[in-house]
């Protein structure tokens, strides 16, 4: 316990770049996926390349997809760092499933509401924004939710190129001390609290929205 504790400072900072990671990812994932549900209404070809690319990352593992762009980029002329090609694999992969989310939806509501809005005289662009959008989003919220949570447990994959968050640190301690159920321990239980966090926010904004206050 004694030897453990002088890698706790080591610890904490792996839990800030775990953190960093998946928020980085998320935050990208989801625009990405909300961007191109927009323009898959808009085209019919946009929609036909974005089924496709969903249909690949979400039939390939995760790692696979690091891979190519950490190992296979710089063979193009682009470098990347470990953390960068996390960050951007790890967003490209979850905007398939936030883009499912998003997609899903939008399907819920029901398209006379459009139709109505529009036969008020209420155009397009204030239809989506102020009657569909925000249905939309507390239909997907305990969605994206789950879809971050299962971002940061991913992001564990990045441990693989080096990158010195949490399963990555954790396996350096286990190394260096020898000891293996403390430390393992303390990484379920950092991933558990992570997910908990989430879980307890989208709840708290779900409420928010669902009331009012």
């Amino acid at each position: 316990m004694t030897e453990f504790a002088q890698y706790l400072p080591d610890y904490i900072r792996a839990l800030g770049v775990t953190l960093m990671l998946s928020l980085c990812a998320a935050v990208g994932g989801m625009l990405l996926g909300f961007v191109m549900n927009g323009l898959c209404r808009q085209s019919s070809l946009a929609y036909h390349l974005w089924r496709t690319y969903v249909w690949i990352i979400r039939g390939t593992p995760f790692l696979a997809q690091l891979a190519v762009i950490y190992f296979g980029l710089p063979s193009v002329g682009i470098m990347l760092s470990a953390v960068e090609a996390t960050i951007l694999s790890l967003m490209l992969y979850s905007a398939a499933y936030f883009g499912e989310i998003f997609r899903a939806a939008w399907n819920s509501i029901p398209p006379g509401q459009r139709e109505a809005a529009l036969a008020n005289a209420i155009s397009s662009q204030r239809c989506f924004w102020h009657i569909q959008t925000p249905q939309a989003i507390r239909f997907a919220l305990p969605l994206l939710g789950n879809q971050f949570i299962l971002t940061i447990k991913e992001s564990a994959v990045a441990s693989i190129i080096t990158v010195p968050e949490l399963t990555m640190t954790t396996s350096q301690i286990v190394a260096n001390t020898y000891s293996y159920v403390l430390p393992y321990t303390l990484l379920i239980i950092s991933y558990w609290l992570l997910a908990q966090g989430v879980s307890l926010s989208v709840r708290t904004l779900s409420y928010v929205l669902r009331t009012g206050e």
